[in-house]
């Protein structure tokens, strides 16, 4: 890594125009190499308040979350050494990113998860499926593979060449999951931080303001769990004998 680490922060987003200027600003402030995002074929002026609060955008029309992430991942500088990814809404606060990134910087950890439910949250600002699914994945991360997350959070921070090794595959809503297990299968020295939520700055969640896109973001998520699980299992020896630590 570089002595001055690359931090590339990227942020898929759809119409979220009311957020997204003050989300950018918010993250260039943080110090980071660059802003990249991920606009979702937006029908209002996202794209537009995201470059003038001086992000980098790029479109990706096809829909699916992991998708757009991987379409961020593929754009960033090349001499990218740390990835932070966050949503574009405002709910996930940007004066944490130093927090995720530095125990990379001090090679204390290779990936860190901001824990939502874990540190200060605003009334409203989870909805209880999503809260559910922070405990549900925990339990399952914990019986599995022995690893204590707290949350599917997608605020989250990880070194690129660690992720590149991992194989990243899923381009829905399981994209969040499929990290923390890949992680946690390959024993990665991984480290979670209290990041708290706040209530988004305006708009309505794709997934928790929607009943029916809660139910299908909830059923990709468990079938990704159950998938990756049996094809991790049948990887497992060629994990190595690296750590995970939290």
């Amino acid at each position: 890594m570089n002595e001055v680490p690359v931090v590339s922060a990227i942020i898929p987003c759809l119409d979220e125009e009311t957020a997204i200027g003050q989300v950018v600003t918010a993250v260039l402030a943080q110090n980071v190499s660059e802003v990249v995002v991920v606009d979702g074929a937006s029908r209002d002026r996202t794209a537009e308040r995201a470059e003038a609060a001086g992000a980098r955008v790029i479109v990706e029309p096809r829909a699916g979350y992991g998708r757009a992430i991987q379409a961020g991942i593929a754009a960033v500088r090349d001499d990218a050494d740390i990835l932070v990814f966050l949503d574009g809404d405002g709910s996930d606060a940007a004066e944490f990113i130093s927090d995720l990134v530095s125990p990379i910087v001090a090679g204390q950890a290779s990936f860190v998860l901001g824990s939502r439910v874990r540190g200060s949250r605003e009334p409203g600002s989870l909805a209880p499926q999503q809260v559910v699914a922070a405990h549900v994945g925990r339990l399952l991360l914990r019986l599995v593979y022995g690893a204590s997350f707290t949350d599917l959070s997608p605020f989250r921070a990880i070194r690129r060449d660690e992720l590149r090794r991992l194989g990243m595959k899923e381009e829905t809503y399981g994209w969040n999951l499929e990290m923390l297990m890949r992680v946690a299968a390959a024993r990665l020295p991984a480290l979670e931080i209290a990041v708290g939520q706040r209530r988004r700055i305006g708009g309505v969640s794709k997934v928790s303001g929607n009943f029916v896109a809660g139910v299908k973001a909830a059923w990709s998520i468990s079938a990704t769990f159950v998938r990756l699980a049996i094809e991790l299992r049948q990887l497992q020896p060629l994990a190595g004998n690296s750590r995970q630590e939290h």
